[in-house]
């Protein structure tokens, strides 16, 4: 990965006048941001929700997201190889424990596999990460990225966007289950743990960035860093929208209905 692949940083407008913020003013800085930019606000998510895909669009999100959790715990991975606190590390490996698991068929990357397996994909297919979007793999690798080379603030502050979360894991698995005959809870079951991992793992960086942005500068910095995840997320919907959606123009390299799939489960 090199610095090509870094998306671009808009200014945080709550932080335009240089005025030191109180941490809950920060706070609700922050949480401004994912009112306005969160993932949950993508047309395609509302599609998604609301019973409005067909069978082979939700298996093409199902893939695509399957490489964003892949590389969770690498992304993780890098923010630990910068903390010089040990204390620090052992609450932050908790993470790369939850996507990757204690032992072989454990974890949140293996729930994923099973969610695209209950659409019909073949496992070895997915793990192949072949047919991916190129939108979907360089917003992703400009996330690592991201997170490996800018500081450890920022770091953090990307992970924010895991206050938001279980909102949109809620209305995901609730409308899916109301409007798809072909998704179980089993299919879900990825989310049933992110309701409880998600808070505990915000709650600590949230804390951590209102005790470290202590100018005007560093809290630009947090909330930029939380835009840029943002603008990660949002931009992998993008992808999935114009390529299976509207106008449905499905890049050369990509998944096309059809492939990958179990035999029988079109």
């Amino acid at each position: 990965m090199t610095a090509a692949l870094s998306l671009s940083l808009p200014v945080a407008p709550a932080a335009n006048d240089g005025r030191l913020l109180s941490p809950d003013e920060l706070e609700a800085a922050l949480r401004d941001i994912g009112a306005r930019r969160y993932h949950n606000l993508h047309p395609f998510h509302r599609l998604l929700h609301d019973g409005k895909l067909n069978k082979d669009q939700i298996r093409a999100w199902a893939l695509n997201r399957y490489y964003y959790q892949a590389m969770i715990p690498v992304k993780d991975a890098a923010v630990l190889a910068r903390m010089p606190d040990a204390g620090l590390r052992r609450i932050w490996r908790q993470r790369i424990v939850d996507h990757d698991g204690d032992h072989e068929g454990d974890g949140g990357i293996e729930r994923w596999l099973k969610l695209a397996e209950g659409v019909g994909f073949d496992r070895s297919y997915v793990l192949s990460t072949r047919g991916i979007l190129s939108a979907t793999r360089f917003s992703v690798e400009a996330y690592v990225h991201f997170v490996a080379e800018r500081s450890l603030l920022e770091a953090i502050a990307s992970s924010l966007t895991e206050m938001f979360s279980p909102t949109i894991i809620s209305e995901r698995v609730a409308g899916m289950l109301k409007n798809y005959d072909f998704i179980t809870r089993e299919t879900l079951a990825y989310f049933d743990k992110r309701l409880t991992q998600a808070p505990r793992d915000a709650d600590f960086a949230l804390d951590y960035v209102k005790q470290h942005a202590t100018t005007p500068a560093l809290q630009r910095q947090a909330m930029d860093a939380l835009i840029f995840k943002c603008n990660v997320l949002w931009t992998q919907l993008d992808a999935l929208y114009f390529a299976y959606v509207a106008p449905g123009m499905i890049p050369p390299d990509a998944w096309r209905p059809g492939e990958g799939l179990v035999e029988g489960r079109a």
